[in-house]
């Protein structure tokens, strides 16, 4: 239903809380002295900021700690390991400096997996420069961080990204020039579709994002036919689209895109169906729409938030009900809080065929659970028997190599894994059909960006 943006502006200015200000949330006073401490601890380590939006509008404070959008924005205890809780907390209760608190989650950050995926391995050269804000794993598709959209409106606590928050340098991904951006994309025709990540790319001014965008639109740029924006706004700040000082200047970019003939796809993130319930979510839903954007939507499977096949196939009702389109279901990456998100590969995809098993067609766009893991991303298909043997299908949805994208492959039933790398092949191999292929590739010797282009010559 379409609602007067001035009935909603009174709400709408913005204010963000992390640690150093979190103590003024009025509804704190609801939490225990546990569940406070837990929020220092934690977001010591791990990065912490939610919003008014968030607070008022998504948690139901009578639900704490249980409610989960806490939970997907304030951090709990159990999200770092008890040695590492342990380490943080001796650490603030000596009241270390600021610098030497920063030495002890560094430590522990360092621990856990800070980038996933090998994803530092996606980094391609342009002449002897690296282009340390773009990630070009898969053949069609480039990632791009633009250093002014390296943070959020609020921070998810299952983050896999993380590392772009926390203030170590050679972990972050991120580059201002766009000039080697067009320059990279003239050279690598193959690359059709760019995508604006982070952080939240809608985190910039719609001034700076134009910069950004027009270079894209050049007709020289024949080859970029997709840009996507990889954004959780539309569920922690819809007020971006709405009554942000450059809300209808930011609308009107997106409709200059799709004028232009480019297809402009809003990548949103919904992990709950609250998240789509607010009149402001469905009215900037509906302000982009009317663009000419599509909107698609993924989120991860995640314990404590989304694990029920209930769950998922009222999210992807509503989404359809709202023109967006159901696009991923992710299983949790193996980083920062995995040990308390992650589900057995098996149940989740179990939660996925029945909640797909709910839903009618018009739902049924959506893919997975899919692992974004280091060969590409990697959908578990279910179990089968074969041969007398229960096993594991998977197949490739994206790859490094793009040959095996779409070949199903098998490995032995492990009801415990939640990951790729615990995942062992069937029937007595030794290794998955693409381990030697990748270990080429991840060595160097075959650099995924002249393979990449070298298949696209050759077809």
């Amino acid at each position: 239903m379409e609602i007067l943006l001035h009935e909603i502006a009174q709400m709408s200015k913005y204010r963000a809380y992390a640690l150093h200000n979190f103590r003024s949330i009025p509804q704190l006073e609801r939490l225990t002295p546990e569940l406070i401490e837990a929020i220092e601890v934690v977001g010591s380590v791990l990065p912490f900021k939610t919003n008014n939006y968030v607070i008022n509008e998504l948690i139901n404070w009578d639900n704490v700690p249980n409610d989960p959008i806490f939970t997907l924005t304030f951090p709990r205890k159990e999200m770092l390991l008890p040695h590492h809780y342990q380490k943080m907390k001796t650490a603030l209760d000596k009241g270390l400096s600021k610098d030497e608190l920063k030495l002890v989650a560094n430590e522990i950050r360092w621990e856990l997996n800070p980038h996933p995926a090998s994803q530092e391995k996606n980094v391609p050269m342009f002449g002897e420069t690296k282009l340390t804000g773009i990630q070009h794993k898969y053949r069609e598709t480039l990632l791009f961080f633009p250093s002014q959209g390296q943070t959020c409106h609020a921070y998810c606590t299952f983050c896999f990204r993380w590392p772009q928050f926390v203030g170590i340098d050679e972990l972050k991904f991120a580059m201002k020039e766009t000039d080697q951006l067009v320059g990279y994309l003239k050279e690598h025709r193959e690359v059709t579709d760019v995508l604006f990540t982070g952080g939240d790319p809608m985190i910039m001014k719609a001034r700076i994002f134009r910069t950004y965008v027009e270079a894209l639109l050049d007709d020289d740029l024949w080859n970029v036919q997709t840009i996507r924006i990889g954004t959780k706004s539309l569920g922690y700040w819809p007020y971006k689209f709405l009554t942000d000082d450059d809300a209808d200047e930011m609308i009107e970019l997106f409709r200059m895109v799709v004028k232009k003939g480019k297809n402009l796809a809003i990548m949103a993130h919904f992990s709950h169906p609250v998240e789509l319930g607010t009149d402001a979510v469905k009215e900037a839903v509906r302000r982009i729409r009317s663009t000419g954007a599509q909107v698609r939507s993924q989120s991860p499977i995640l314990r404590y938030i989304n694990d029920s096949p209930q769950i998922w196939a009222e999210m992807w009702r509503e989404q359809v009900n709202q023109n967006i389109i159901p696009y991923y279901m992710f299983a949790v990456r193996d980083t920062g809080a995995q040990h308390f998100y992650g589900l057995p590969l098996v149940e989740a995809q179990e939660i996925w065929r029945k909640a797909y098993q709910m839903v009618s067609g018009v739902c049924r766009t959506v893919r997975g659970p899919s692992m974004s893991a280091t060969p590409g991303k990697i959908q578990v298909l279910g179990t089968a028997e074969v041969m007398g043997k229960k096993v594991m299908v998977l197949r490739f949805l994206q790859g490094r190599n793009p040959d095996w994208v779409g070949r199903p492959f098998f490995a032995a039933y492990d009801p415990d894994a939640i990951w790729l790398d615990q995942l062992k092949p069937a029937f007595g191999e030794k290794k998955f059909f693409y381990e030697d292929e990748l270990e080429e590739i991840m060595n160097g010797k075959t650099p995924v960006q002249e393979q990449s282009l070298a298949l696209f010559a050759e077809n």
